[in-house]
């Protein structure tokens, strides 16, 4: 959760991992929309002597569609390159390392950023850029802000990326929440919980842990159907849908005696990512590898499952008595029509007033964002029911919410948006896993690339 270790295959390959995706018109550039994509989930920050990088062998991508259809009409790819100064020492860094040249860093990555459009035409954006070493500890990055500000890079036509660590910024109670779907907010109404004698606050499972982030912030009509951006929230050229991908070569042969393997072969997509929680939660068991190769064209394959999630099914069952309405939705057969809307279409205009991201009748996962919608002077972690319309699931914030919201979806919160005689259960605005953006250690930044700066191994040794 949102998308840590989500399937059985692709959590054998943390590297080509994609863990969280977050696309919002900047705040501080609001001419600009920022996309990030995390992979490599669950970083303990004292990583040594090998610490965490990209992989070098895996095709990372961001993708828009701005035409509704669940492909992609602009690409931005990211290729991985590792040096290594020295190779005849164990060491990362052979002292402190005090900027992005520093003769002391052993071991470093560059990149290349490329844009692909519809057609497959490919546009080199930028050539050996530097990523910042991970965070190590105050004798070896004394300065870490320093270099991590460094590796921030303009770009032409005024865009800026970002590859590198950061302090994970998706807080979740993946301890309580995967033990028999456990709220410690609401523990002691669980069907089993007579064990405990009252409610707990969350615990944040993700709490000083990093990812490693690919970041960018590009002018609003560079991802636009025909660079349209005239603020009309109801035009359909409004809203964009992003997705993350990971990419690995066909074939893999394990060199005898070499220690390294050798590929060949076109890329084959092994992770993707949308909205949150969807492979986690929706998404069952047998199919979750099936979904991570497909692109979001294929989901109408996988649609029951959001009209008829399984969790929605068992909170009634968990918590006796508490969702009668939700028990009776589910028996009903009814189809989930709210989250169909929330997670595979966009929600149309006038279920939400003044609102819509609405991408056609393409059931797609995709994180929709309609970027003729401000950001919020006042932000809600609650996203759009909460009033802000800026929020989740109209993109997604680095500090919002996902998980009470998606939570609280299911639970029948939405379900009154398109059936106007149902009535969501009292327990509805109960649930949550009681967390927030404070159980995030390391704050969140006003600016590009928005995460934290990533946690140390010196003081935060636990992994």
């Amino acid at each position: 959760m949102s998308s840590h270790r989500e399937a059985p295959e692709i959590s054998k390959d943390p590297v080509a991992d994609s863990t969280d995706v977050y696309a919002f018109v900047s705040p501080d550039a609001c001419d600009t929309v920022t996309l990030i994509a995390n992979y490599i989930p669950l970083q303990g920050a004292a990583g040594g002597p090998n610490f965490y990088e990209f992989g070098d062998d895996v095709l990372y991508e961001i993708h828009v569609d701005n035409d509704g259809d669940g492909r992609a009409d602009v690409t931005f790819q990211f290729r991985f390159t590792t040096h290594v100064h020295n190779p005849e020492t164990f060491l990362y860094n052979t002292g402190p390392i005090t900027s992005l040249t520093s003769a002391s860093w052993n071991r470093r990555q560059t990149y290349t950023l490329t844009k692909v459009d519809a057609h497959g035409r490919a546009t080199v954006l930028g050539k050996g850029l530097t990523c910042p070493p991970c965070n190590i500890g105050p004798l070896s990055t004394p300065n870490y802000a320093s270099l991590a500000a460094a590796a921030v890079h303009k770009l032409a036509g005024g865009r800026k990326v970002f590859a590198g660590q950061r302090a994970e910024g998706f807080y979740v109670d993946l301890g309580s929440i995967f033990d028999l779907g456990n709220l410690r907010p609401l523990q002691n109404l669980h069907l089993l919980g007579n064990i405990f004698s009252g409610p707990a606050p969350g615990v944040n499972t993700t709490k000083e842990l990093n990812v490693h982030s690919l970041a960018l912030q590009v002018p609003i009509r560079e991802l636009t159907r025909g660079g349209w951006n005239n603020g009309d929230v109801n035009d359909p050229r409004a809203t964009i849908g992003v997705w993350t991908s990971a990419s690995r070569r066909q074939a893999r042969v394990i060199e005898r005696g070499q220690g390294k393997d050798a590929e060949s072969g076109p890329f084959v997509q092994v992770s993707r990512l949308g909205n949150p929680l969807v492979n986690e939660v929706v998404i069952p068991m047998g199919h979750k590898d099936q979904w991570n190769a497909l692109p979001p064209a294929d989901d109408k394959k996988f649609a029951h499952y959001v009209a008829h999630p399984e969790l929605a099914k068992l909170l009634p069952v968990l918590y006796p008595g508490q969702f009668p309405h939700l028990d009776a939705l589910n028996k009903s057969g009814k189809p989930r029509a709210d989250l169909l809307a929330i997670l595979l279409t966009g929600i149309p205009a006038g279920i939400v007033p003044g609102f819509q991201n609405h991408t056609g009748s393409t059931e797609a996962d995709m994180l929709r964002l309609n970027i003729a919608v401000p950001p919020a002077a006042k932000p809600n972690i609650l996203g759009l029911v909460a009033g802000d319309a800026a929020g989740f699931p109209n993109g997604r914030r680095v500090f919002d919410d996902v998980v009470t919201v998606e939570l609280r979806a299911v639970a029948g919160l939405t379900y009154a948006l398109v059936d106007k005689s149902f009535t969501p259960d009292a327990a509805v605005n109960a649930v949550t896993d009681g967390l927030g953006p404070d159980s995030v250690e390391n704050p969140y930044l006003d600016h590009f690339p928005y995460l934290g700066l990533p946690y140390d191994g010196y003081h935060h040794p636990a992994s």
